[in-house]
């Protein structure tokens, strides 16, 4: 049903988002590279996010942002 598709969707956004919001309490500020390979090694697999958006989440952090909205 299209209740269930909008449910995991909503689901996996959620796992998305409290997965960037870990990485940037506990690498705010840390230099680029850092954050980007605690991102790789943290974020999950679906939904899928391009090269770009992550270098974008990446500098947030390193500057000390938290680019999650949590």
């Amino acid at each position: 049903m299209a209740a269930d598709s909008v449910a995991r969707e909503r689901e996996a956004n959620q796992v998305l988002f409290r997965a960037v919001h870990d990485v940037a309490l506990r690498h705010a500020g840390e230099p680029f590279h850092q954050v980007v390979s605690a991102l790789a090694s943290t974020l999950p697999g679906t939904p899928r996010l391009d090269e770009a958006e992550v270098r974008r989440i990446a500098e947030e952090i390193s500057v000390g942002r938290d680019p999650s909205g949590l």
